[in-house]
């Protein structure tokens, strides 16, 4: 499934800054949500979906983080946040958080033991 802007988060969109002229499509553009002081900015194309989520004075947190992901990604999507190299870091906000998807391939994941023990699966509300 690909990622999609949520249509009832439509009414936060604003032009980006690096197209005031266009103001995107449920694929790609700029949300701002004045409640939570938070612009997200969403991009899909050679080959990822990508959204930034970022606020005034802090970073995101992981329940945010987590948030946006099930907004514009489905359940059973996997996305994640990645850690570069030093020398290929890019930081154009300093309470920005990224979520990645590649479009041509799965995510590979650890076995879930890795994470928890079986017993402490617990049921997604």
């Amino acid at each position: 499934m690909s990622m999609r802007c949520p249509l009832d988060w439509e009414v936060y969109r604003r032009p980006h800054w690096s197209d005031p002229a266009d103001p995107g499509d449920r694929y790609n553009g700029c949300l701002h949500i004045p409640s939570r002081s938070m612009v997200i900015v969403f991009l899909s194309g050679e080959g990822w979906e990508h959204v930034s989520v970022s606020l005034r004075d802090r970073c995101p947190t992981w329940a945010e983080m987590e948030e946006v992901k099930r907004r514009f990604w489905s359940d059973v999507d996997t996305v994640m946040q990645l850690h570069v190299p030093p020398r290929e870091h890019r930081n154009c906000h300093p309470y920005c958080l990224h979520l990645w998807r590649p479009t041509d391939q799965e995510i590979p994941r650890p076995p879930g033991i890795f994470v928890a023990p079986e017993s402490s699966v617990q049921p997604v509300t």
